[in-house]
């Protein structure tokens, strides 16, 4: 085992030079240990890449022990071989590695491995496709020696750069804003995986991405024996997407089709696909705890593959696509169901949004603007937003300012 270590960590050196990351947006302490957590394919690696060129070792790869638990050769190895890699590393070079372990909850029990590590002064970096794992163990076994972050899909700054497209401050002005239209369609209905950019059959990638986290990361990482009932599970959240559900609501859609699960299984399907970075949660503010927990909505970490259960749904595209940019600007968001309907609420940024396709309508022109300008005088908010596919205005009101603003352009404001 420890020959095959060898092989791997010189050939992963040699891999590396090749590597050439576009920079995404990441900031590290470079004295502190990161766990990158993720939706898998999301670019958790290339995050580790990035660090690499940052830690200006592109020309000191001698110092760099690099190993993914995603390789084949590594299917035997267990918590047992795990010294072996700094053994390995050793006896090949007199440096003390900068430690890189790529989808390491591959391997069961690897926590106290990492933080011997750690005791001994290794510098790691992590990461890992299960939200629960990752946390957990951070909290405790390795609590106060990692910093964790979650890595999602591109946003769409981050997808206009890899298609080498500049933003300039005269961008929403000029014939670029056709350019950034044109890749905003593409950009809502494919999501933003960093390799499906360079992919032309973009519902095949979409499609093997969900089958590898569905059979990987979920039915084997959790022994679960109804694949059909999961399945289902999923084609109905997504069927779900910008509506409250509740758990018993989900139970009846999934009985109405013949099939029956029991609320226990239920809630532990939507957990294992919580933590499986497939789906996200919200909640209503002014819910009780309880009602919390059992009374959501849904949405998918990544449009293209909640796409893959839709046809010609763009407003559950659009209000899914900016629940994950909230989440990516480190938002907890809400929405409010009571006398008002908002579909997202920051507490901590007193942030009003509504997302509306499309307002052109007189009547959907009413309703909308009724109910955020609610919203506006019951948390004291005197700007808003609806956010819609590409009307751009602002309502002025004796409420406060309302901006219709196109999702494109709100993507790529400053938080």
């Amino acid at each position: 085992m420890k020959e095959l270590f060898k092989k791997i960590i010189i050939s992963k050196q040699e891999w590396l030079k090749t590597i050439v990351p576009i920079n995404r947006n990441l900031v590290i302490e470079k004295e502190m240990n990161y766990a990158f957590t993720g939706l898998r394919r999301a670019g958790k690696s290339f995050f580790l890449y990035q660090i690499i060129q940052q830690l200006n070792k592109i020309n000191k790869l001698e110092e760099i022990l690099f190993i993914n638990f995603e390789d084949e050769r590594l299917l035997e190895v267990t918590y047992k071989d795990l010294h072996l890699i700094i053994e390995a590393y050793k006896e090949l070079f007199d440096h003390q590695p900068i430690v890189f372990l790529d989808e390491i909850q591959n391997i069961q029990h690897w926590q106290k491995f990492v933080r011997r590590l750690t005791d001994e002064g290794y510098k790691i970096y992590i990461t890992g496709s299960n939200a629960e794992m990752l946390s957990h163990e951070i909290g405790t076994i390795l609590g106060g020696r990692f910093i964790n972050k979650e890595i999602l899909p591109l946003s769409f700054a981050e997808f206009l750069k890899f298609n080498e497209i500049t933003i300039s401050k005269q961008a929403f002005y000029s014939n670029e804003k056709i350019k950034i239209k044109k890749e905003f369609e593409n950009y809502l209905t494919h999501g933003g995986f960093p390799e499906l950019l360079k992919i032309e059959r973009k519902q095949d990638y979409l499609s093997s991405v969900y089958q590898k986290l569905f059979y990987g990361d979920l039915i084997a990482r959790y022994k679960i024996s109804n694949i059909t009932i999961l399945k289902l599970l999923v084609k109905k959240i997504a069927e779900s997407v910008n509506n409250e559900t509740s758990v018993n609501r989900i139970k009846n859609l999934i009985k109405s089709t013949g099939t029956s699960i029991g609320s226990n299984t239920l809630f532990e399907y939507l957990i294992y696909l919580e933590q499986s970075y497939l789906i996200g949660t919200i909640s209503n503010f002014y819910s009780k705890f309880s009602e919390k927990e059992t009374n959501k909505k849904y949405y998918f970490l990544d449009n293209g593959i909640l796409g893959l259960f839709l046809l010609d749904q763009n407003t559950k595209l659009l209000e899914n696509l900016i629940y994950i940019e909230l989440r990516r600007r480190g938002f907890k968001p809400y929405f409010v169901k009571r006398t008002v309907e908002i579909d997202f609420y920051v507490p901590e940024e007193n942030l009003l949004i509504q997302s509306a396709y499309s307002i052109a309508d007189p009547e959907t022109r009413i309703r909308e603007i009724k109910a955020i300008k609610k919203g506006m005088i019951e948390f004291q908010i005197k700007e808003s937003f609806i956010i819609t596919y590409d009307e751009d205005e602002k309502i002025e009101t004796e409420e406060g300012i309302i901006h219709v603003i196109p999702a494109w352009k709100w993507l790529l404001m400053e938080n």
